[in-house]
């Protein structure tokens, strides 16, 4: 017989096969366990061991995994891991790879609700002396609740037996679910706008965590921190605690609660005001009697003073200080008018027309004296300027040339006046009273 043929397979192809199998084989999970063995080496990644009372499995957690993680793993954390069976095939390790984790036993809604408490209780807003008080005597209360539930119903019930003279305004909003939050701002933000209430109730029934939560998400508690309004919370019942219950102004562990402690109860009440209108009536009357008691006494001194008599004693005195009055009056017109008239004609006087006017008629004066004299001057000149042109006519060498006299000049144009400086052929230069004449010398 011949022996089979044997297939023989290295270390790294069997953990490599395994390998394949286990991630084949597994689908992501969910695991649960306690953490120990926790290591965090420099490259970021977490290694550790999940246990439970009889097993445990290795772990490994990489960097990239852990940057949406909400909580610190520690040794002994109970937790929920996410992940996928594999094989650390250089050592042959069994091991689970985790993607996701969160806390087990407290929850991750718990540690967000834990986390949200104690950041706004650091930042003050749970403070006892940050609450606004309850209105005594509400005018009118709103309600801001689920208008089907069951906590709307034990509030009206509670406030038309205690209270059935105070208006209810109700906001309906949704009270679980991912809307609810956002109805929840924007109702108490709109009771904030609108002030027609003097006080809010805040309510919804019991349930699970996760039906309260709208109620422990911040924006609601920031809405409610920030509202003017004074709010009482009723949320869930006695037992349940949400954010919305620190920072409110008041918490009641029920809605029936809530509803009480805003609304007077009418059966306390109708006593007081009975007692209040018996002061008030007693009041009343005696102030009456005395308001008569006075009107009386002055209804006798206005008989006796006989105040028509005086009156007509002041119409005649009214009168004639009316009369003299006027006297006076016209008086000043007539000195004011007078003294205007005078001022009026210094202005008069003393206005640029006037002013103009007269030197307008110095000009025409001064002008006719300035024609009169230059026509003497000329006159006087034209005189003067005829006598000495007679006197110049005869003294001129033309008038002597004209009684038959001659003027000789040599040919340089000078006056010859000696006949020895003549000399014979020199020719000479004749002016006779008309023309000139051109001679020689014999």
């Amino acid at each position: 017989m011949s022996n089979p043929e044997r297939i023989s397979l290295t270390i790294s192809q069997l953990n490599q096969e395994v390998g394949q199998l286990l991630h084949r084989g597994f689908p992501a999970l969910w695991v649960e366990g306690e953490i120990s063995n926790l290591a965090r080496p420099a490259s970021g990644h977490l290694y550790f061991s999940l246990k439970d009372a009889s097993a445990q499995v290795k772990c490994a957690m990489f960097r990239a995994k852990m940057l949406g993680l909400n909580l610190r793993p520690e040794n002994g954390s109970h937790i929920l891991a996410y992940g996928r069976v594999a094989l650390y095939e250089p050592r042959g390790d069994y091991q689970f790879i985790v993607e996701r984790m969160e806390a087990l036993g407290e929850g991750e809604l718990q540690r967000r609700f834990e986390a949200l408490k104690r950041r706004l209780q650091e930042a003050g807003w749970f403070d006892p002396d940050s609450k606004r008080p309850l209105p005594p005597y509400p005018r009118c209360i709103g309600v801001i609740t689920s208008p089907s539930g069951a906590a709307i119903r034990d509030i009206l019930q509670v406030l038309r037996r205690r209270s059935p003279h105070i208006p209810v305004l109700i906001y309906p909003v949704a009270v679980q679910g991912d809307s609810a939050a956002p109805q929840l701002v924007r109702a108490i933000q709109q009771a904030n706008r609108e002030t027609r209430c003097d006080v809010l109730i805040l309510a919804r029934g019991g349930g699970s965590l996760e039906d309260l939560w709208p109620f422990n998400e911040e924006s609601v508690a920031q809405a409610v921190h920030s509202s003017q309004l004074p709010i009482i919370s009723g949320v869930g019942h006695e037992i349940d605690f949400t954010i919305v219950d620190f920072v409110a102004d008041r918490r009641a562990p029920t809605p029936s609660a809530a509803a009480e402690l805003v609304s007077p109860d009418q059966a306390l009440l109708r006593p007081q005001l009975q007692h209040l209108y018996q002061q008030y009536t007693k009041h009343f009357l005696h102030k009456l009697q005395r308001e008569q008691a006075q009107l009386t006494q002055l209804t006798q001194r206005l008989s006796t003073q006989q105040p028509a008599r005086k009156i007509q004693q002041q119409i005649q005195r009214l009168d004639e200080l009316a009369y003299r009055l006027q006297r006076s009056i016209q008086g000043r017109v007539q000195q004011n008018q007078t003294r205007l008239q005078y001022l009026t004609q210094r202005i008069h006087r003393q206005s640029p027309q006037y002013q103009l006017t007269k030197y307008q008629q110095t000009l025409s004066q001064q002008a006719q004296k300035l024609s009169y004299s230059m026509q003497q001057y000329l006159a006087q000149q034209q005189k003067s300027l005829a006598l000495q042109a007679a006197r110049l006519q005869l003294l001129s060498p033309l008038a002597t040339l004209e009684r038959g006299y001659a003027l000789v000049f040599d040919e340089q144009g000078n006056l010859v006046k000696d006949a020895e400086r003549v000399t014979a052929g020199q020719t000479l230069q004749i002016q006779l009273a008309q023309g000139k004449l051109h001679c020689r010398v014999n």
